[in-house]
């Protein structure tokens, strides 16, 4: 109850933001100051003195940045700043109370840890490391000089994105604090020089009041139809005795189908608290409609018509998954994949269902990879194929998925053991014969060859597949400016 009064209540304070203080009418200063207290409110209102455990992490990590130097600083805060995250979780689930949410104090600190880590790589990219070093999107999320103490905090503990964030980078939410978000830059006549501009600022009123429909018709659903179908009952012995298998799949599917709903009204609500202070322009379209998911945390319908296990990854806590790729997945010299699951699970707490969610997924993402490697390129002949293709890989998918995220929310170890012992570790076991069976060979450009030879005929498909690749989907405004400097041309994203 205290999450949902204080997000109402920061949808509010995202209006008269938006209408009272708009970066027009006041300093960029002051936008900080206000950002910062209305979210320690809302903080201290939610968890009471647990709050400041958000400021001592924030203080911390930022003494480590001015003390340490650029040159390796990124390192420390990434130890403190994801040790004082997991200590902190060890203390609530082990110490005050296992398996419940109450006074959850560490939900709001895993996207502080989030963006703690995210802007020491992105001020070390930018102040230490020589740009041929970078990658395009380090490049573009580079900072190139250190932030005030203000600035950090009101980055860590806005109001907007406290509760339930999303991450965004830095140089996002700097650029919207002081009123940048709309200018965009623009070749001269003799093509060196640069012209600033100014486009008219987009209304994101359309924007959020789509979003809070979408709220209100998830937590409707989650209030009558999670209940009706709860996950526990899949362990349930009397059903595991008596169910067929059609019927065992059926409501696997079924029950973590009616679990999402209140991750989509959560994520999507914050996002209109963004939105409604006027933070979350990406771009316009070829059509001129504004767009307002630059810091989205999910695509609802792409979620739920997935047909690989990485696209439904891609399109689940995209800013999260984005994290992950830009902290430890580009960044990892050996087994990225399995690096980053593990991160993934230490981020997200102790329970050691979490840890049973993750390695499994390390296995189903590295044998659909393998799978769609080998054979996904004799189905791209004909739209029919290519119809049955994703028709058979949606249902593998959302299967796959589901036993996968079982233990996520049973939490603990002997229930998930459970569950899988009733299934036989039968997805296990395909997922280890697959990549025993079919070996991923790989160039010395690290791709697959199977994907070498196929790619000249797969291509036309994949741009047409929704992913979040760095060419696929712009991850900062300066990539949206560049991208509408000429207004006749859509930009470069996929909409």
């Amino acid at each position: 109850v205290n999450f949902v009064v204080c997000q109402l209540f920061a949808l509010l304070a995202a209006i008269w933001f938006r209408t009272y203080l708009h970066s027009s009418k006041t300093s960029s200063f002051i936008r900080h100051i206000v950002a910062t207290l209305l979210g320690l409110y809302l903080a201290l209102f939610c968890f009471g003195w647990y709050a400041l455990h958000f400021l001592v992490q924030s203080g911390i990590s930022y003494c480590i940045m001015i003390i340490i130097g650029v040159e390796s600083m990124h390192k420390y805060c990434f130890v403190f700043a994801l040790g004082y995250l997991t200590v902190c979780q060890i203390t609530r689930v082990y110490i005050f109370d296992y398996g419940q949410y109450s006074a959850d104090f560490s939900g709001p600190m895993m996207i502080i840890t989030q963006k703690i880590t995210s802007l020491a790589y992105e001020i070390h990219d930018g102040m230490f490391r020589k740009d041929e070093e970078l990658t395009p999107s380090q490049r573009v999320l580079a900072v190139r000089r250190m932030p005030s103490l203000l600035e950090y905090v009101s980055y860590n503990c806005n109001f907007m994105g406290i509760l339930a964030g999303p991450l965004c980078s830095y140089k996002d939410y700097i650029t919207f604090i002081e009123g940048r978000s709309y200018h965009m830059t623009q070749s001269g006549e003799n093509g060196k020089e640069e012209v600033q501009y100014e486009r008219t600022e987009p209304s994101p009123n359309e924007a959020v009041v789509q979003k809070l429909l979408v709220c209100g018709l998830s937590l409707l659903v989650h209030l009558t139809i999670s209940n009706m179908l709860p996950v526990e009952y899949n362990i349930d012995e009397r059903f595991q005795a008596t169910a067929s298998w059609p019927t065992k799949i059926t409501y696997l599917y079924m029950s973590l189908l009616a679990a999402r709903p209140k991750y989509y009204f959560a994520w999507t609500l914050a996002d209109a608290i963004n939105n409604a202070a006027g933070f979350g322009f990406r771009g316009y379209d070829r059509n001129g409609a504004a767009h307002w998911d630059l810091i989205s945390n999910l695509r609802i319908q792409q979620i739920e018509m997935s047909t690989s296990f990485k696209m439904f990854l891609d399109n689940w806590n995209i800013q999260t998954a984005l994290w992950l790729k830009r902290v430890c997945y580009e960044r990892a010299s050996i087994s990225p994949t399995i690096q980053t699951f593990f991160l993934s699970a230490i981020w997200h707490g102790v329970y050691p269902g979490y840890y049973l969610t993750f390695l499994t997924g390390v296995l189903m993402t590295l044998a659909a990879r393998a799978m769609r490697n080998n054979f996904r390129h004799y189905f791209l002949k004909t739209p029919q194929l290519k119809l049955f293709y994703d028709i058979i890989t949606w249902a593998v998918t959302q299967i796959a998925i589901s036993y996968t995220v079982v233990p996520f929310v049973l939490l603990s170890i002997k229930p998930s053991f459970t569950f899988y012992s009733s299934w036989y570790y039968c997805l296990h076991v395909c997922s280890i014969l697959v990549l025993w069976l079919l070996p991923v060979k790989k160039t010395q450009k690290g791709k697959n060859i199977h994907e070498n030879h196929q790619l000249s005929q797969s291509r036309k498909v994949d741009e047409r597949e929704n992913s979040l690749g760095e060419d696929s989907f712009p991850t900062t405004n300066s990539i949206c400016n560049q991208n509408q400097a000429k207004a006749s041309r859509p930009p470069s994203s996929r909409q």
